[in-house]
């Protein structure tokens, strides 16, 4: 079991600590977190939403929006459900010691990377890498 690490509200992230020390990945880890349960809320709207909209409207234009909107709704809810599904990729790597370096190179993640993008498995610069060649190697 994890001892309990104190946190400030206004606790960052800096160059100055040592990189992942437990402080930093103790902030990670609740920001992961956190960012999963708004996550999960949202999902939870989404569908109670989904079902009470579940009536029968005559007027064909009404009847129109109310399904692109239904649509819309499910995209972006797959959306959320990915996006989870990475959160708990992220808290795995925590909880494996591997979070913040680099899937690619093994090298740090930039602590301002991750602040911005907590789920990045990357290297800013490996990720401009495996995207140019994405870009290259993809048929259109």
């Amino acid at each position: 079991m994890r001892a309990e690490i104190f946190l400030t509200d206004d606790y960052r992230p800096g160059d100055s600590e040592p990189f992942m020390n437990d402080r930093q990945l103790e902030y990670f880890r609740r920001k992961l977190l956190n960012w999963k349960a708004e996550l999960l809320e949202l999902s939870a709207t989404t569908i109670e939403g989904l079902q009470d909209s579940g009536r029968n409207v005559p007027d064909i234009a009404d009847r129109a929006s109310e399904e692109t909107d239904r649509a819309l709704e499910l995209r972006t809810r797959d959306r959320q459900r990915k996006l989870v599904a990475k959160i708990d990729s992220a808290l795995r790597r925590i909880e494996n010691g591997e979070y913040g370096y680099c899937e690619m190179t093994g090298e740090p993640i930039s602590l301002r990377r991750l602040d911005a993008r907590p789920t990045a498995t990357m290297t800013l610069e490996a990720q401009e890498r495996h995207e140019r060649r994405e870009k290259v190697h993809r048929d259109d």
